[in-house]
């Protein structure tokens, strides 16, 4: 059975980590213009504000260790809203492409006959890099960088580590946080050295942002508590992270205008 056609069109647009002047034109100018706004829980009231007064806002949670609606209800969602002919703006944290479920709704969209369009974002870890001004990849210390999750389905954590040995990658390790203890271990026994240095990145790329700086081996005693989500970088690319106007300490929290 050939799937139904539908005119309408969603939009799949990363938010970046936050501020609004990170995102780039052709998001801002779908969220100012969307009918229908599905948003993740992380994305901020400075962006919410640039979407029509009359635009139906829809919060979806969405965040790591949260309650938050189900990935399903999502895509029926956007499927009904489509067909009542809004333009829908599926708003998503970060880089939809990069840990976003993007491939999930996309397909799920197509699959009824609806044209999807992924607009990117700023990811967590290229935030994180430009604030505290430290490079993912670095002349003769960082050939490759590794974005990975540290949890797979159901919350379980990744048992896969064999990029760890890989001492020129820059890991990059989303939702690692409640979990730090257990992938050290994992991480070292893979191959990586627990002296690599190792950064723990709270809020990153808002004014918000926290660092904590330390090694593989400590990466459980780089707790930032529960404010927010936290990015593990680990690799000699850590070693050059800085915070502009305070001296190198472990632990580091500032504000950014």
């Amino acid at each position: 059975m050939q799937p139904e056609v539908i005119s309408g069109k969603v939009w799949l647009v990363g938010a970046g980590p936050g501020a609004a002047d990170l995102l780039t034109l052709r998001a801002a100018r779908l969220i100012g213009s969307a009918q229908a706004l599905l948003y993740d829980a992380l994305v901020s009231e400075e962006i919410l504000a640039l979407a029509p007064a009359a635009c139906l806002k829809i919060q979806t949670g969405k965040r790591a260790g949260r309650a938050s609606m189900k990935q399903e209800t999502i895509n029926r969602l956007m499927l009904r809203l489509v067909r009542r002919g809004l333009e829908v703006v599926r708003l998503k944290g970060g880089d939809p492409s990069i840990f976003g479920r993007v491939g999930e709704e996309q397909a799920y969209l197509r699959g009824h006959g609806v044209e999807t369009e992924i607009v990117p974002g700023v990811t967590a870890a290229c935030a994180a890099a430009a604030q505290f001004g430290f490079p993912l990849t670095h002349r003769g210390a960082a050939r490759r960088v590794v974005f990975t999750t540290a949890r797979l389905k159901e919350g379980a954590l990744a048992v896969d580590w064999s990029a760890a040995a890989d001492l020129e990658a820059t890991l990059a390790i989303y939702t690692g946080r409640d979990c730090a203890e257990a992938l050290s271990r994992q991480l070292i026994a893979a191959g990586r050295p627990s002296t690599t240095p190792a950064l723990a990145v709270e809020n990153a790329g808002t004014p918000q942002a926290r660092l904590a700086r330390g090694v593989l081996g400590s990466l459980g005693a780089l707790g930032l508590g529960a404010g927010g989500p936290t990015l593990f970088v680990i690799g000699d690319v850590a070693d050059l992270a800085h915070a502009p106007g305070l001296q190198s300490a472990d632990l580091l929290a500032l504000a950014v205008g």
